[in-house]
């Protein structure tokens, strides 16, 4: 599939540009960890007299108020998920950390959620496998490493100096982890000390501590990243670099294993939707950006400034496929960094229900790289 902003670079700046978001950016924290989860209350689609009943009467669906989880935030916005469940409703719930939406998922007040690749693994092998399913994919990319030119001018430069990450042991902070390492340098990964300083950053602070110039640099999700270059920063490395076909998972969609079992039909219908979306979003990228950001804009209050979206947005793929391969790496990653021990991920995936429903849609069908669950 096309990047979501594959003609991006082209569009106007038609988005109403908002000021300055310091609060909104804390609302947008990717893989990292911060706030408990908010309620949204957005008005949801009317459901009609005939619809389609399934076998729950409503599905609790998590997700982030972020740009590379842009398959929550457009399937929500233009109802294309809700017209796939019929007559059950849907219960949004947006999070700002990871662990607060797994918390959620363990505890049974959210059936499905979307959600970045090292939360689910931590999640997945803390419950020695009985707590959550991967079902589909959702976004690839969206990671930037943003330095102060004035301090950094080329990667080597990094050496000796301050560099944020959202959160020990998330997603951006295991990639850069095995950056350093792949440098040659070390750094303790508990207290990130080292050749490289790594400051665990909630993305909320992180722009105004490069601002005030108590870190160099960052390795940060989308919408951050921009943020971070609208304020003066230079994007020194785009993740993607690093990737065989410049592909890698930052969003996931899991389920709680007893929603799956109870509610297979439910689950079926909001990968209908998602799959749905995803198409949308790929063949109209000018209005699927518009759409997030009202989305975001709804959550946050005020949408993202024309100079912060315009450049986060072509830099992530919407996909169905999970990338398994790539999940797979990430947790190489963490046991090398020594943030975990060897992982079982066996059964980590179930794409059944997302292959039936891609076949269906003459969408080829996407693999789980050997961690399938076993039926």
């Amino acid at each position: 599939m096309p990047a979501i902003g594959t003609s991006a670079k082209t569009l106007h700046h038609g988005l109403a540009a908002a000021a300055a978001l310091p609060l909104l950016i804390g609302a947008l924290a990717s893989c990292g960890y911060g706030s408990e989860a908010v309620k949204d209350d957005a008005p949801k689609a009317n459901v009609a007299a005939d619809a389609k009943k399934l076998s729950a009467s409503e599905v609790r669906i998590g997700y982030f108020p972020n740009l590379t989880h842009a398959t929550a935030l457009v399937g929500l916005q233009e109802g294309l998920i809700a017209k796939e469940l019929g007559a059950t409703a849907i219960k949004p719930q947006a999070f700002n950390a990871g662990p607060s939406e797994i918390e959620a998922l363990n505890g049974g007040s959210l059936d499905i959620g979307f959600i970045g690749p090292s939360p689910s693994i931590n999640a997945y092998v803390k419950s020695k496998g009985s707590n959550l399913r991967i079902i589909s994919g959702s976004a690839s990319g969206g990671v930037k490493l943003v330095v102060n030119p004035a301090k950094i001018k080329t990667l080597d430069d990094l050496k000796g100096k301050n560099i944020a990450t959202p959160q020990k042991g998330n997603t951006q902070d295991v990639a850069f982890l095995n950056w350093i390492s792949e440098k040659g340098w070390k750094v303790d990964p508990e207290s990130g000390k080292g050749d490289v300083s790594v400051v665990r950053t909630d993305n909320k602070v992180t722009p105004d501590a490069f601002k005030s110039g108590s870190i160099d640099g960052a390795w940060v999700p989308e919408p951050t990243a921009s943020k971070l270059v609208s304020d003066g920063g230079t994007v020194l490395l785009d993740e993607t670099a690093l990737w065989p076909d410049k592909k890698f998972v930052i969003t996931n969609i899991i389920v709680s294993q007893k929603f799956l079992k109870e509610h297979a039909d439910v689950v079926e219908a909001v990968l209908k939707g998602t799959v749905k979306t995803n198409e949308w979003i790929n063949a109209n990228p000018d209005k699927a950006k518009a759409s997030a950001n009202a989305k975001l804009a709804a959550e946050g209050g005020k949408p993202l400034d024309a100079k912060v979206i315009d450049p986060a947005w072509p830099s992530i793929l919407i996909t169905d496929d999970p990338l398994a391969a790539t999940l797979k790496t990430q947790a190489e990653w963490a046991v090398k960094a020594k943030l975990i021990e060897q992982p079982d991920l066996n059964g980590i995936y179930d794409l059944t229900l997302l292959n039936k429903v891609l076949k269906a849609a003459g969408k080829p069908e996407v693999s789980d790289a050997g961690l399938g669950a076993t039926k």
